[in-house]
């Protein structure tokens, strides 16, 4: 007897799990490393001699040895954000017990979101041609700086042929990756994913230009520069680094004996179309996105026990974030952090590297706290911002939102396996 296929919102509400979590950031260099520099909530940010003469010389820079972990021997060949996202892409393959040499390819997706590509490769080629010429550009400057280039690298160092692709949607482009992945699975174009982002933003022009739209904290003082929600905020601190996720159906997992770290139960998208870099003063977007990924969870704002909030630090951004929260979950708050105040803004590779905080938060029954934190804003009083320390907390559903220039807006909701 033949089965009638479920129906696509039954499909859309079957639950994914994350078996397997990479994570390369200021934090540390790995998933633990990087998850106990987090919760440790001591800021990365530190004076950066590449940004000297710049108005701003902070940076929080992933330091350690992320190379070892690429298994690559030739990594002049790649940008540094490319070098990222191999690193934590094979933490994740390991940490989920998989072995490329043993999978169909073909059944393996990849997606990988970026804001950048390899915008320090493409920097360090065009001054090459204005000191020295066309002749000192090297031949591998246009696969190095290609945004798509660093999931094809990965599709050739992990043996997939299936979809591989790159997702832009500025700060939101990493958890834009996690949605598109979780399209990808419910809809049957492959049994096996690897979703994240990575992005090496911290060179010259990219940290002139933001300075330029005062988008950067001008806090010289490395411990206080970035400091989401707090009343004296000034901008963000500019980070880099890498977040990835393996997902897999819930049922794929079991059958290979594998307990998920966390489940994905939801993700929502949507756009502002207000204004080119600036949030809608009333957050309308972000809201509608946590809305959609609560629908798609089968789930309530009351239901939401802890959010992984964008949180970058910069007045606006906040304010208008803590006012959503405040608003849209004036029943019952939920927790609030961000780990922007220790690892910096990592751009595209920010809402992967928190959606794969957000899954150890659900997985460890532990809020990491905002660092950088220390006056009360009435702006964000509203919100239950997790501060100084690390708190222990039943979380059953947990949301991680973020945003991006160009008014893009992602929501995840994970909650613990079962």
């Amino acid at each position: 007897m033949s089965t009638a296929p479920p129906h696509p919102r039954a499909r859309s509400r079957t639950p994914l799990a994350v078996t397997g979590i990479g994570l390369v950031t200021p934090a540390g260099v790995g998933t633990e490393q990087s998850w106990r520099g987090v919760l440790g909530g001591r800021p990365a940010a530190a004076p950066d001699p590449l940004l000297a003469g710049l108005p701003v010389v902070l940076s929080c820079r992933v330091a350690g040895d992320h190379l070892a972990l690429t298994g690559r021997r030739q990594p002049w060949r790649l940008d540094r954000a490319a070098h990222f996202a191999l690193a934590a892409a094979r933490q994740a393959v390991t940490d989920a017990g998989l072995d490329p040499a043993d999978w169909d390819g073909a059944r393996v997706a990849i997606v990988l979101g970026s804001a950048a590509g390899g915008v320090g490769s493409y920097e360090r080629a065009a001054d090459r041609l204005r000191t020295q010429g066309p002749g000192a550009v090297s031949p591998l400057t246009l696969p190095a700086f290609l945004p798509n280039m660093a999931a094809g690298e990965l599709a050739i160092d992990l043996a997939v042929t299936g979809p591989v692709l790159h997702t832009a949607t500025a700060c939101a482009s990493g958890a834009t990756a996690v949605q598109t992945a979780a399209l990808l699975l419910r809809a049957d174009a492959c049994d096996l994913a690897l979703a994240g982002g990575a992005d090496a933003m911290v060179t010259p022009v990219c940290v002139a230009g933001f300075a330029r739209m005062r988008a950067l904290s001008r806090n010289p003082e490395p411990a206080s520069a970035a400091r989401p929600f707090d009343a004296d905020r000034d901008g963000f601190v500019i980070g880099e680094g890498a977040g990835f996720l393996v997902l897999e159906r819930q049922a794929d997992a079991a059958a290979r004996g594998v307990r998920p770290r966390a489940l994905l139960l939801g993700a929502g998208s949507t756009a502002d179309a207000h204004h080119a870099t600036a949030p809608h003063p009333e957050a309308r977007g972000l809201a509608t996105a946590v809305r959609l990924a609560l629908a798609e969870a089968d789930a309530s704002p009351e239901d939401v026990d802890h959010l992984n909030a964008h949180g970058t630090g910069t007045p606006l951004n906040d304010a208008t974030e803590a006012r959503m929260i405040a608003d849209l979950f004036a029943r019952r708050p939920p927790s609030v952090t961000s780990a922007k105040g220790t690892i910096g803004h990592t751009m595209g590779a920010a809402g992967a590297i928190e959606a794969a905080l957000t899954a150890l938060t659900v997985e460890r029954q532990l809020v990491p706290p905002t660092a950088g934190f220390t006056t009360p804003d009435p702006d964000t009083a509203r919100i239950d911002l997790v501060r100084a320390a690390p708190r222990p907390q039943a979380v059953r559903l947990a949301l991680s939102t973020s945003a991006g220039f160009g008014g893009h807006n992602t929501a995840l909701a994970f909650a613990p396996a079962p």
